[in-house]
């Protein structure tokens, strides 16, 4: 008696709910500053190297239907201007003109990845994470380098109840949370690997970004 009651149920909440996710439209996203940030390492022979930026650094903008995620499409662009690592004399010689060089224009000043193919399951079901993979284009100094990441995607529906109490903070009903994971290299885009204390550092960056977009 009682399977004959919940399965009805249960094919009366499928029926309700995979409708609404078909049925979805292509949302346009933008980047939430506050919590978003990203973070680069790099190894060398005493000690591993980390910067981080966050903020304003940050700006982004995503188009995605939550039933349909290989539509996605994106950028993101971060000022390497910002980027702290602990040690302000460190800091210094990397924003400098033998390093990043910041100063000589925007295309050195930012850092930039364009989203063109995205691997992850069909839908997009709210508060359930995803983990998948993203193609694009990775661009520092200006050389563009074609990438892939790894990604962790969780699409998070927020109700009216839950938005008035939220909105102060930026959130909307529409919010995305992505953490996404590079590899590349200083050579890839013109650099020489830097040498700190006469030791190289790894001709390898880790690059993490951990972003919040929200609905525009």
């Amino acid at each position: 008696m009682r399977s004959r009651i919940i399965r009805p149920l249960l094919a009366l909440l499928l029926g309700l709910t995979l409708p609404a996710l078909g049925e979805a439209a292509p949302l346009t996203f933008k980047l939430l500053p506050t919590y978003s940030r990203a973070t680069f390492k790099s190894d060398a022979p005493l000690e591993t190297i980390v910067g981080t930026t966050a903020g304003p650094a940050l700006e982004g903008r995503l188009t995605v239907d939550p039933a349909d995620p290989a539509s996605a499409r994106g950028t993101l662009r971060v000022d390497l201007s910002t980027l702290r690592s602990g040690v302000e004399k460190r800091d210094s010689d990397m924003r400098g003109k033998d390093f990043l060089n910041v100063e000589a224009g925007e295309q050195n000043r930012f850092a930039t990845f364009t989203l063109t193919a995205v691997n992850l399951p069909t839908l997009l079901p709210p508060g359930q994470e995803r983990v998948g993979k993203v193609r694009g284009t990775l661009t520092i100094k200006g050389r563009p380098v074609e990438t892939e990441a790894d990604v962790r995607v969780t699409y998070v529906a927020l109700t009216a109840a839950q938005v008035e109490q939220q909105k102060r903070f930026g959130f909307t009903p529409d919010n995305l949370k992505i953490r996404a994971k590079f590899a590349t290299s200083f050579t890839n885009h013109g650099m020489q690997v830097p040498e700190l204390l006469f030791l190289k550092l790894a001709d390898h960056l880790e690059l993490e970004a951990d972003l919040t977009f929200v609905k525009e």
